[in-house]
């Protein structure tokens, strides 16, 4: 009757002191890293773009002249204002016509003009909001039959390419690579080999740049109320290792 007492009693043991430590800390990392993850790209960025801009304007206009102190972010209100106003001259006809003319410029410069291009065919493909967006998040079989790749549904595929592969109905895939998803693979698939997912675009971009570490719920899971939060499963898992 004692050994069973004395064994009921080991199993309502608490945790001890280092196990609860550890529960603490694994919750409060979850919570922690993001925001200072955060706030160190944040503050990278605008030092880069600081110590970019900010030697170009004259010292007469710089705040830090007179107050003997850098202001951090300066810099990048100069730019947005700069860009701003670039971006007011370009859309009259003068200053259309000019940027043709600086472009008609590069063109005839061999090296120059393909790292022009390249770069503005980047930027102008990442900031285009409607018709170059991603359709839809997708699985498809790579790189080879059983195993599932996650991509994103980027157009119906029209022209040559159907014509040439014999497949009448078929999907433009952009497949990116993990973690760095803005390299990739682009795969012409025949629809009926595309698997569509419920996911939204932005939850398959953190499935793929978290290489799998951060599984979106299903559509069942949401609508019955089963997501839980990110710090309650870690500690649930601290308590569970714990023990």
């Amino acid at each position: 009757m004692a050994r069973k007492r004395a064994r009921a009693a080991q199993g309502t043991r608490r945790p001890g002191f280092f196990a609860r430590l550890r529960g603490n800390f694994l919750t409060g990392l979850v919570i922690v890293a993001p925001v200072v993850l955060t706030a160190y790209l944040i503050w990278t960025v605008v030092t880069f773009i600081d110590d970019q801009v900010v030697p170009w304007v004259p010292s007469r206009y710089n705040p830090s002249t007179y107050l003997e102190v850098d202001i951090p972010g300066f810099g990048v209100v100069i730019f947005v204002l700069f860009t701003a106003v670039v971006g007011t001259f370009t859309k009259n006809l003068f200053g259309r016509q000019l940027v043709r003319l600086g472009e008609s410029v590069v063109d005839r410069m061999p090296i120059v003009r393909s790292v022009y291009n390249a770069v503005k065919q980047i930027v102008e493909t990442i900031f285009s909001q409607s018709e170059q967006s991603f359709k839809q998040a997708c699985l498809v079989e790579y790189p080879r039959q059983g195993m599932w790749s996650v991509a994103f549904i980027s157009t119906e595929t029209r022209g040559e390419i159907p014509a040439r592969a014999g497949v009448p109905d078929m999907l433009s895939i952009f497949l990116p690579t993990t973690p760095n998803p803005t390299s990739g693979f682009l795969l012409f698939v025949p629809r009926s080999e595309v698997v569509l997912l419920d996911m939204d675009i932005e939850a398959a971009a953190k499935l793929i740049i978290s290489a799998g570490l951060v599984m979106p719920p299903s559509a069942a899971e949401i609508q019955a109320g089963r997501r839980t939060p990110a710090s309650a499963r870690a500690a649930s898992g601290s308590t569970l290792s714990a023990g």
